[in-house]
C-alpha cells in the first residue's frame, strides 16, 4: 500500500508539473522569481519637507549651504538622521531647494524598521541615495551586516554594503554579517 501512495503522489506532481510547465509556455502563467531584498527605505518620499533642528546654525548664503552643528536632528518624511554636524547645500533661484545633506560625526540614519550608522554619511535627494562611511553598522529586524560603506537607492530599496580596501576599518576590509533565522516548529520522528 505505501508504494501505491507513493506512485500516485508521483504522478500527481508529475501531471502538475506538466500542466504548469504547458500554462507557462503559453504564456497564462508566469514562472515564479525570486525577490530581491530591498530597504524599508524603497518608495521613500524624497520630495517631502526637511526639518531640522541642532544647537547651532551658519548659514553662508553666498555659498549656498547651511552648517548645523551639535546634537543635529533631520527629519524627512519617517526618515530621521541624526549627527554631530550636518551641512546643507542648496540651490537658490528665488526658492530654495536642497540638493544634499553631508553629514559627520556620529551618523545614524532611521527608518521604522531600519537603522544604519556610520561614521559620515551623504543624502543626495537629486539621485535619492544615501551613503553611509566608516564603520557602518546596518540593523534590521535583529539581524545585522557591518562593513566600511552602505549605499541605499531609495527608488529601488536596494542596500549594498562594502568591505572597503583590505586592512581598513574594524573588518579587515570584510563584510560581516549576523543573520536571525525564523523560528521553525520541530517535529517528531518517531
Amino acid at each position: 500500500m505505501g508504494r501505491t501512495i507513493l506512485f500516485a503522489g508521483l504522478l500527481m506532481t508529475a501531471t502538475a508539473a506538466a500542466t504548469l510547465a504547458a500554462a507557462q509556455q503559453q504564456g497564462a502563467v508566469q514562472p515564479l522569481q525570486r525577490a530581491q531584498p530591498t530597504s524599508a527605505l524603497k518608495g521613500h518620499n524624497g520630495n517631502a519637507p526637511v526639518d531640522v533642528s541642532s544647537d547651532r546654525i551658519e548659514v553662508q548664503d553666498r555659498a549656498d549651504r547651511a552648517i548645523f552643528s551639535g546634537n543635529v536632528v533631520a527629519k524627512q518624511d519617517d526618515l530621521t538622521l541624526t549627527t554631530d554636524r550636518l551641512t546643507i547645500a542648496y540651490t537658490n533661484n528665488g526658492n530654495v531647494q536642497i540638493d544634499r545633506l553631508n553629514a559627520a560625526g556620529g551618523v545614524t540614519v532611521r527608518s521604522p524598521s531600519e537603522t544604519g550608522r556610520g561614521d559620515f554619511g551623504v543624502y543626495d535627494l537629486n539621485r535619492k541615495i544615501i551613503t553611509l562611511i566608516g564603520n557602518v553598522v546596518l540593523q534590521r529586524e535583529g539581524s545585522e551586516v557591518r562593513g566600511n560603506r552602505l549605499t541605499i537607492d531609495l527608488d529601488s530599496g536596494r542596500a549594498v554594503v562594502d568591505g572597503g580596501p583590505p586592512g581598513v576599518g574594524q573588518n579587515g576590509g570584510r563584510v560581516q554579517g549576523h543573520f536571525t533565522v525564523p523560528q521553525r516548529a520541530t517535529q517528531n520522528r518517531g
